[in-house]
């Protein structure tokens, strides 16, 4: 299964044993939004909801931090999915939340996972049946989980600026990386890690939500400065959208890739860490 399908594909496949269609929506405070009360109301037949809110570790320091793989493995068990099944996670989010659901599987060691391309917008647009309701699932056995892999702490972010042995991706927009507007998101002050590239996630769909073709997405990172031959590591406002582009560096083949739990919520909280910002032009 491709990491990336379309909505014929999903079409044509639904109700086959074995694959598990998820609703990953997640939204930020400012939308005004309930996503499990939207999924409620009308999703794809079949799919079953993912909480997003519930899979943060709350014990961690790190504000957002990823789940422990014992909450991942839970969340899962009382969706019904088991080992061997193929999961496809799709939003209705703008801040594409199915890539925060994907990478957060891949991290666990979770290998069979698919996001939709396009997601519940265009599944609509296209006239696509919905239904709603609950889709109650028998719970599976919760699945052994590794700690996640492919993970960067703010440590490890210092440290790198002195050896720059990794390239730093910044998803947010163009105003809050380069300091010239309040960060509204988080209520704390802009600007980035020094020495961060800046590719605003956005910019990386066409208008009807899908993915941009991956020549597209080739020279979207390479205007952005990044080097091809070198280490990537995402980073965004709190660790969602970071995932967008981890998800796009993955289409294009590049898997040196990892995320900055915590994000800008971790680094721009800090008093201590060293920011940057642009000057104005």
């Amino acid at each position: 299964m491709n990491s990336l399908v379309s909505t014929d594909w999903l079409a044509a496949r639904l109700g086959e044993p074995g694959l598990v269609v998820i609703d990953a929506s997640a939204h930020l405070p400012a939308a005004g939004r309930d996503a499990h009360a939207e999924y409620l109301e009308g999703h794809i037949p079949g799919a079953r909801f993912l909480s997003l809110a519930r899979l943060v570790d709350t014990a961690s320091d790190v504000p957002q931090a990823l789940p422990r793989p014992e909450q991942l493995a839970r969340e899962l068990a009382q969706l019904g999915i088991g080992p061997g099944d193929r999961i496809v996670f799709y939003d209705d989010s703008a801040v594409k939340t199915s890539a925060r659901a994907w990478f957060l599987c891949r991290a666990h060691g979770i290998g069979s996972v698919s996001i939709l391309d396009g997601g519940l917008g265009k599944w609509k647009a296209e006239g696509r049946a919905l239904e709603s309701g609950p889709v109650e699932a028998e719970a599976a056995a919760p699945m052994p989980l590794k700690s996640p892999a492919r993970i960067r702490f703010k440590a490890d972010m210092l440290a790198n600026i002195a050896d720059r042995n990794e390239q730093v991706l910044d998803a947010r927009d163009h105003g809050r990386f380069s300091g010239s507007v309040v960060d509204t998101v988080h209520n704390m002050p802009s600007g980035h890690i020094p020495g961060s590239c800046n590719l605003p996630f956005a910019t990386l769909f066409r208008e009807d939500g899908t993915y941009k073709p991956l020549d597209e997405l080739r020279a979207a990172l390479d205007t952005a400065g990044i080097d091809p031959e070198r280490p990537i590591v995402a980073s965004c406002g709190s660790g969602v959208t970071a995932c967008v582009l981890l998800f796009a560096l993955h289409l294009v083949g590049r898997e040196d890739t990892a995320l900055y739990d915590g994000s800008w919520l971790d680094w721009g909280s800090d008093p201590a860490t060293p920011k940057a910002v642009m000057a104005a032009q």
